[in-house]
């Protein structure tokens, strides 16, 4: 195949596929010098929006071209202008798939422990393989769970077992499903392609920003659990790790697990233990360390939810253009390094979105944010956190970071008057250190509701301090972020686990058998890179 990159298309041009096609194939024609019968495929590869100039806001696309036969194509390639050399690649059609079912499967079910991301990925690697995994979920399937969900936020009855944190598809279900990373690996093709076959939008294939969004992706990883069900798998729903077994040379020989309609512990043997148990499982933490097994503090980072109105970020990021509905609702991704060597950025960015209660335990307040397909809120939101490395942790124990997390949870809960709301403020108050006594033009989203108060009194100085110099320096590159009126809600404690469970290059802890994956293990930062940890954690069971 060829690939053609670079290709400049207007907002018209390129609004939708079938436009996108019609420029690939007149721009293919043009630099390949080929006739239309010479092209048997042509296909969208990458969309992204250029809106460095604000007086021309524009696509930028590629495309694969495959043309009637490798003599051709060799020819083509070999004839491109030298104006266009740097556009044109020859590619090979090589992407990567899923292992074929292997003669010598083991006997014993491999188990895999938590169907978030990585663990759903790493089931279905090994249902593909002809394994047929076990898949333990602590928390509902999908639907049951936005049930969990809708009592929580309207009767303030939070499910332990079942919420934003725990259920099928992880937290990543309920926070739009966001699929960029900043990472490059051949599985990342084979990742969205099943996430398409699973019913996700065909755009997520081309668009460099794709996401799914907290609407369709209940339906999208039912599919995959199905799919890994049809595969000769199990998953199981409400059902809990709750011990593991060590025999006299370090391997794991099985688990104890708890079903919410038994009391009893079930054992389960197996040789094979995934833990993708996600990073909101502290109980799995405090299991691990009673077990001894490596455990390390890791830097991560805290902070708020800061919500703006999206057509404040559609006017800075695209000017006179923030109305073209080709566009849709603008993002941002913003970082700082401040002088005193502290830094800040901003993470899980939900255009068009909605601040979400995202408590896992009762007595606390977490939040975080999604956004659904269309991206048609009225606010936009994204986590403002400050990073923190183990030696800001008060406490410095392993799970010193989990505690710190734990302070400022019961915190936020205490300051919300103790009903899940959450503590607020806008930003010109916060930088003004007065509480905030009523809202502006931004009407924070958050449900069950938000108590305005004065930040400094909920948060530690070692993050506030940092907030009150970066929204300055980040207003200077996205005008209006520091706008009064924007609304700070706190806190956002979970962007990603303060925890690595310490594994070899084999992918194993030092618990032979024991395989540490995903973000709660400390080794994915997102759905993409916990898909890919999920796979090649699989993968290395397969190659045992």
């Amino acid at each position: 195949m060829i690939e053609i990159t670079q290709v400049n298309a207007s907002l018209d041009e390129a609004r939708d596929e079938n436009a996108c096609l019609i420029v690939g194939k007149r721009v293919a024609k043009r630099i390949l010098r080929c006739k239309d019968s010479e092209i048997k495929s042509i296909e969208l590869h990458r969309k992204s929006i250029d809106a460095r100039k604000k007086r021309d806001v524009h696509f930028i696309l590629s495309f694969r071209v495959e043309l009637t036969s490798p003599h051709l194509e060799r020819e083509a390639v070999d004839g491109v202008s030298k104006r266009d050399r740097s556009r044109v690649h020859a590619i090979e059609d090589d992407e990567p798939s899923f292992p074929s079912p292997v003669s010598d499967a083991p006997q014993e079910r491999p188990v895999v422990v938590g169907a978030g991301c990585a663990g759903l990925f790493a089931a279905l690697t090994l249902a593909k393989a002809g394994l047929k995994p076990l898949l333990i979920e602590r928390g509902d399937p999908a639907f049951r769970r936005s049930h969990a969900i809708d009592l929580f936020l309207k009767e303030r009855i939070l499910d332990p077992e079942s919420n934003i944190q725990f259920g099928l598809g992880g937290a990543g279900t309920f926070s739009d499903g966001k699929l960029n990373t900043g990472t490059k690996n051949p599985a990342h093709r084979l990742i969205l392609e099943t996430f398409v076959e699973a019913g996700a939008p065909r755009d997520i294939l081309w668009d460099a920003k794709p996401h799914i969004g907290s609407d369709i992706l209940p339906t999208v990883v039912t599919a995959i659990s199905q799919r890994i069900e049809q595969l000769g798998g199990i998953v199981r729903y409400r059902t809990k790790l709750v011990d593991i077994h060590i025999d006299a040379s370090g391997a794991i020989t099985g688990i104890d697990v708890q079903s919410s309609q038994d009391a009893a512990y079930e054992p389960i043997e197996t040789k094979h233990l995934i833990l993708a148990c996600g990073h909101s499982a502290r109980d799995i933490f405090e299991l691990l360390k009673d077990h001894n097994v490596a455990l390390a503090q890791k830097t991560f980072a805290m902070g708020v939810r800061i919500e703006h109105l999206q057509k404040t970020i559609n006017e800075a990021q695209y000017g006179a253009f923030a109305d073209n509905p080709a566009l849709g609702a603008a993002d941002y991704k913003l970082n700082v390094k401040l002088p005193d060597g502290t830094s800040a950025y901003t993470f899980c960015m939900c255009p068009g979105g909605y601040v979400v209660a995202a408590a896992s335990e009762e007595g606390g307040v977490v939040t975080n944010g999604m956004s659904n397909c269309a991206r048609d809120g009225e606010n936009a939101n994204a986590a403002l956190l400050v990073t923190l490395t183990p030696e800001d942790f008060p406490d410095k124990s392993t799970l010193g970071g989990v505690l710190y997390q734990q302070q400022l949870e019961r915190a936020a809960f205490e300051a919300g008057g103790r009903t899940y709301h959450a503590p607020a403020q806008l930003v010109g108050d916060f930088l003004a250190h007065r509480p905030s006594a009523a809202l502006g033009s931004v009407h924070p989203t958050y449900r069950p509701g938000v108590t305005l108060c004065e930040l400094h009194d909920v948060l530690p100085a070692r993050i506030t301090s940092v907030l009150e110099q970066a929204l300055p320096a980040l207003d200077k590159r996205l005008h209006g972020f520091a706008g009064p009126d924007a609304v700070m809600t706190a806190p956002e404690t979970r962007s990603s686990s303060p925890v690595r469970i310490v594994r070899g290059e084999n992918r194993q802890s030092e618990i032979a058998g024991l395989y540490p994956c995903g973000e709660g293990a400390g080794y994915a930062g997102g759905i993409m890179s916990a898909a890919v940890d999920g796979i090649l954690t699989a993968e290395a069971i397969l190659n045992v």
